[in-house]
């Protein structure tokens, strides 16, 4: 039973950051039906990004919580630009191309993005220092950290103030016809142009919140690490029906738990032929499952209609 709730703790925390960066992703497919691939490589630069602050800040003994609020704040205006940037020289150019082009584009910027980190950050993995609160606390056996608490309340709090931002405000308004028709949402007022821009900002300051919320959770952060975190994102956000954002949410927590259990299990199950560092299998044979069965996912795909 023990082993069952640490399990579950532990896939709790990481779905909860799979969550934030899947949101990322259904937020630009439900307003612009793009795959955005280089996303993940946007939680990468926020996690170096906020890495090389924290260091020098946390060498003039500032209090750790603090050390990390303006590292997070300094990562996100970073995220921010370079998520605009992409859209306005990227993805612009691209928006009544055929849809293979800008998903090759896609590509092509992560692996450009993947490089320029190599060269400033190097190819070598960077120990992020322990500035959260990270004692453990038992819960009918199982141990969960305060950071893992903190993971998930911030990555609740901001799911849902972006859900409130969405429903409940004039520019969650303007998203949402823009998503549903970009030329009557341009008869009716709205720019499109500027909300597809706010669209891929705000996206990417989840990016650099997620970023932020991983390496300090694995203490480690690297050049490549958002490869295979965005595609495991894209995964959840397949699951839970992209473009659709309670689906990213739900599907983000529900790979974490899969991931979680799967590997706590996996030895057992295969009579130790396979081991917990066979994880990474479980997101993408779920992705293989949800294809076949159900594409459009547990909560329904949102598509955008382009004029």
């Amino acid at each position: 039973m023990d082993i069952l709730l640490q399990q579950i703790f532990n896939g709790l925390t990481l779905g909860s950051i799979y969550a934030l960066v899947a949101l990322g992703y259904t937020m630009v497919y439900g307003i612009m039906g793009l795959i955005n691939f280089a996303h993940g490589e946007v939680v990468m630069v926020g996690a170096l990004v906020a890495l090389s602050v924290m260091k020098p800040l946390a060498a003039a003994g500032l209090p750790g919580p603090l050390v990390v609020l303006v590292a997070l704040l300094v990562a996100a205006l970073v995220c921010m630009a370079l998520g605009f940037t992409i859209e306005r020289v990227a993805y612009r150019p691209l928006r009544n191309a055929p849809r293979l082009a800008p998903l090759i584009t896609a590509i092509g910027v992560s692996i450009v993005l993947q490089q320029l980190a190599m060269l400033i950050w190097g190819r070598s993995y960077h120990a992020v220092p322990p500035l959260l609160p990270a004692e453990s606390h038992e819960v009918l056996g199982a141990q969960i950290t305060e950071l893992q608490l903190i993971i998930m309340l911030v990555a609740a709090l901001t799911m849902a103030g972006l859900i409130l931002l969405v429903n409940r405000t004039k520019l969650g308004r303007a998203m949402r016809a823009t998503a549903e028709n970009p030329a009557i949402a341009g008869l009716m007022g709205v720019d499109a142009n500027r909300i597809i821009a706010l669209t891929f900002i705000i996206g990417s300051a989840l990016a650099a919140l997620a970023g932020v919320l991983v390496s300090a959770n694995y203490g480690i952060a690297h050049y490549h690490m958002g490869f295979i975190l965005g595609l495991k994102a894209f995964t959840a956000a397949v699951l839970g029906g992209i473009g659709n954002l309670a689906g990213a949410m739900v599907g983000g927590v529900l790979l974490g738990l899969i991931e979680a259990l799967g590997a706590g299990y996996i030895g057992d199950l295969t009579g130790g032929i396979l081991g917990s560092h066979y994880q990474d299998v479980f997101a993408f044979f779920v992705l293989i499952v949800v294809l076949i069965f159900r594409p459009s996912g547990l909560m329904g795909e949102k598509v955008s209609e382009r004029a």
